[in-house]
């Protein structure tokens, strides 16, 4: 399986080449995540809750269980309901590689804080800033018991916000507890 890198003048890459693909789809499958999972969407939820609790903010961000392929799959999601209108914000579960930053993050194998997208000229071009107006960005790589990274977990949201040491503890303590769940579905034990 391979895709095209997108390039944004002058050549900076905006889909990072990722040559984990092949195994990560493999071993996706071998643990039947690809699909939307209700464990997954309620985990979603928690670190929405989670997020808003640091945050200070009256409404939860969005936050997602991503597993990175091809495209972006949200194998959990959580949306809040958009407080013009009260009405819940339909995302979709697939999403390109190019609109978002979760690529980036599963490339790395670091989790990724942006207090405000548009501070970063690689990130502020992204399809999301305009399509949904996603300002902050928080995520953390999803590394499996083989060394695989599966994903993501992520929070955005509409406002910047100044996540700092907090954010980048919060993501990256749910991103292992994640894992630790999934550890269990497997059968490992909580710590290798």
């Amino acid at each position: 399986m391979t895709y095209e890198p997108i390039y944004e003048p002058p050549g900076h890459l905006l889909t990072p080449m990722d040559s984990e693909v092949p195994r990560r789809v493999m071993r996706l499958r071998e643990l039947g995540l690809g699909q939307p999972d209700p464990e997954l969407d309620g985990f979603a939820r928690e670190l929405a809750e989670a997020a808003q609790r640091i945050s200070g903010s009256d409404l939860p961000p969005f936050a997602m269980v991503n597993f990175v392929t091809d495209q972006q799959y949200l194998g959990g999601l959580f949306a809040p309901a958009d407080p013009a209108t009260g009405e819940s914000v339909e995302l979709g579960r697939e999403v390109p590689l190019d609109h978002g930053y979760c690529p980036h993050v599963v490339v790395r194998r670091k989790a990724l804080v942006l207090d405000d997208v548009c501070d970063y000229p690689r990130f502020a071009g992204n399809p999301v800033v305009d399509k949904l107006g996603i300002r902050t960005y928080v995520g953390a790589p999803l590394i499996d018991s083989t060394g695989t990274a599966l994903g993501t977990i992520c929070i955005i949201d509409r406002e910047p916000r100044p996540w700092g040491h907090p954010g980048l503890n919060l993501i990256k303590d749910h991103a292992a507890e994640l894992m630790r769940r999934l550890r269990h579905r497997e059968g490992l034990p909580d710590a290798l």
